[in-house]
């Protein structure tokens, strides 16, 4: 127990000192300095992103693995899960109401930043050792910036290697697969539920193995169902609440935004804590600046480095503007988190739903999460293989498979604040050699995306 403390306090160290000001400085003023850059183009080609995703500029021949939709919807699956219900409840519980207005402020800002950081992983796409086609930060670093920036992309290989381990997902998800299931019928007690954890990591490690086989592949086409159904679950969840709560509405609203410049409903008035906390759950939930996701939209189909850039700029939107926004609302609205006492991450959600879904609430939340926290765990297999692929060799790789799989039976025996120290802490290790090779590259995405736009209009006349 005493190492385990011991750990814990590293850990949480760890990431309290690089998620300081000069990240932040980093994600969110790297990313103002972007739409500025940008001339604010990216937002005025959301329409354009809808027709990507329909499929209208899809070709079977151009280079890559997975359609447009499949790629986005692969990178919402590592973003989207417990993130956006465990997640978010956290924020809340640490930093306040406030928190939920700056992690808004970062997905509008993501959305420029990710239209970067996916055109330049179409746009510098490298080989692995078997001499498939393959993207992310590491690749761009490498194809991008040359040789002698190498040791830039090693530090992302090896943060994503690390940051892309499943402990996280899988130790809520059996939190609530517990509470839900295992305590009700009897499979377990409060004091007494080490039994069911290990039995409930080895069968989603069971169930990983078989998704992972396919590869990117399978993982597409998995994550293109599972994520819009889900989404649509949670959002019509989320109307029924506000729905009931609707005279609410407006007080939580100016809550939020209030509480935003003050810090004063949890974080006793430290308004930079609020902003810290906002900035680095937002950062978290939507990575838009951090660089895994790049790794999906790294596969996608495309012969046009813009068009990816431009379908994975509406992430930061689904992902936190939307789904992040639907769980604050539950949480503030039933107003659990002033009186659910030591309740934190996802059981925080649980409360809110069942004050609303007395009966079935709490089911169907634990479906969605469920399926959602699934899609998760097999794309950062996908991540943290690729990474290791990166620094030993696409043929040493494999040996990642066992090793991730283990670490999902870790996750479920593990304690919340172990994993999330560590996770944390590696997601800012990330985005330092992904916004650094980002700032360097962005004029050639500027280039490229006056010459596409420009023909996208000479085909639109």
């Amino acid at each position: 127990m005493f190492v385990i403390n011991q750990l814990e306090a590293a850990f949480n160290a760890f990431a309290n000192f690089m998620w300081s000001t000069p990240l932040v400085v980093l994600l969110v003023g790297g990313g103002i300095g972007l739409m500025l850059y940008s001339r604010f183009r990216p937002y005025r080609h959301l329409g354009h992103a809808l027709a990507l995703l329909r499929g209208r500029y899809n070709d079977e021949h151009d280079p890559g693995h997975v359609s447009h939709a499949q790629a986005l919807s692969t990178a919402l699956s590592g973003t989207l899960g417990l993130g956006n219900v465990a997640g978010v409840a956290i924020a809340i519980s640490v930093g306040g109401p406030g928190a939920v207005f700056w992690m808004w402020v970062t997905a509008i800002i993501g959305v420029t930043t990710k239209f970067y950081t996916a055109s330049l992983a179409v746009m510098y796409r490298g080989r692995d050792s078997s001499g498939v086609l393959r993207g992310g930060p590491m690749y761009v670093i490498s194809e991008g910036l040359g040789k002698r920036w190498y040791p830039l992309a090693v530090l992302f290989a090896v943060a994503g290697a690390l940051g892309t381990l499943p402990l996280f997902q899988t130790n809520q998800l059996v939190s609530l697969l517990r509470e839900v299931v295992a305590i009700p019928t009897g499979l377990a007690t409060e004091s007494q539920h080490m039994t069911f954890d290990i039995i409930a990591g080895v069968v989603l490690a069971i169930l990983a193995l078989i998704v992972v086989l396919g590869r990117i592949e399978r993982i597409g086409k998995l994550t293109v169902r599972l994520v819009p159904s889900m989404l649509l679950l949670y959002i019509g969840m989320t109307l029924i609440v506000l729905i009931r709560y609707w005279q609410n509405i407006p007080e939580v609203f100016m809550l939020i935004v209030n509480d935003a410049f003050s810090g004063t409903s949890v974080a006793g008035g430290a308004l930079g804590s609020v902003i810290m906390i906002g900035v680095r759950r937002g950062a978290f939930s939507n990575e838009a600046g951090i660089g895994t996701e790049s790794m999906a939209h790294g596969e996608a189909k495309t012969s046009e480095p813009i068009r990816e850039g431009v379908v994975a700029m509406t992430g930061p939107i689904i992902d936190t503007l939307i789904v992040c926004s639907c769980t604050a609302f539950m949480i503030l609205l039933t107003g659990v988190w002033q009186t659910g006492g030591d309740m934190e991450g996802v059981a925080l959600t649980v409360a809110a739903l069942e004050k609303v879904f007395p009966h079935s609430g709490i089911y169907l939340l634990l479906l969605m999460v469920a399926l959602l926290s699934f899609s998760t765990i097999v794309t950062f297999w996908f991540y943290g293989s690729k990474c290791v692929g990166f620094l030993l060799g696409a043929d040493k790789a494999r040996y990642y498979t066992p090793l991730y799989l283990l670490m999902i039976v870790v996750g479920a025996v593990t304690t919340l604040e172990l994993v999330n120290g560590l996770l944390i802490g590696m997601y800012a290790m990330m985005a330092i050699p992904t916004m650094v090779s980002t700032f360097l590259l962005a004029p050639r995405v500027n280039e490229a995306a006056h010459h596409y736009f420009r023909k996208m209009d000479s085909l639109a006349q």
